[in-house]
């Protein structure tokens, strides 16, 4: 059974003015919450912290099957992407979405199904014993 779909992207080499402003990336959030077909919870929390090659805005923008998080570093111009919903969306519109707003030089991402463990671990051998191990 799988629960949902976990966007995990990283991106190289964006625009550093896109990457530094609070203004583009709340547009971005919106645009990428519209385009996956997800509805916001609240409005995206986007902060900026942190010191030398952490310093970096990060985004938080809830929706109602579960979040959108990103943490953006000035100091290499990189966005890591994570979005993760129970609800179908499509995991190229989320790179199409990354392209156009921060128009990266290079990006990558995978796509993992969560979901429950599909081998029981009280089935697995282990070296701890198989009270240490199972999983309900």
């Amino acid at each position: 059974m799988r629960w949902g779909l976990h966007v995990v992207l990283n991106a190289t080499r964006c625009c550093p003015s896109s990457i530094r402003s609070a203004t583009q990336i709340a547009a971005f959030s919106k645009h990428l919450v519209k385009k996956i077909d997800m509805v916001p919870y609240g409005n995206p929390q986007i902060i900026h912290f942190g010191t030398g090659n952490k310093a970096g805005y990060t985004l938080v923008q809830l929706i109602e099957t579960s979040n959108i998080i990103a943490h953006f570093v000035e100091e290499y111009n990189d966005l890591y992407l994570d979005v993760f919903s129970c609800k179908e969306f499509n995991p190229d519109t989320v790179e199409s979405i990354v392209q156009t707003h921060f128009r990266p030089g290079a990006i990558s991402y995978q796509v993992l199904e969560r979901g429950p463990p599909v081998l029981a671990v009280s089935e697995a051998p282990s070296r701890h014993g198989a009270e240490d191990c199972v999983l309900r």
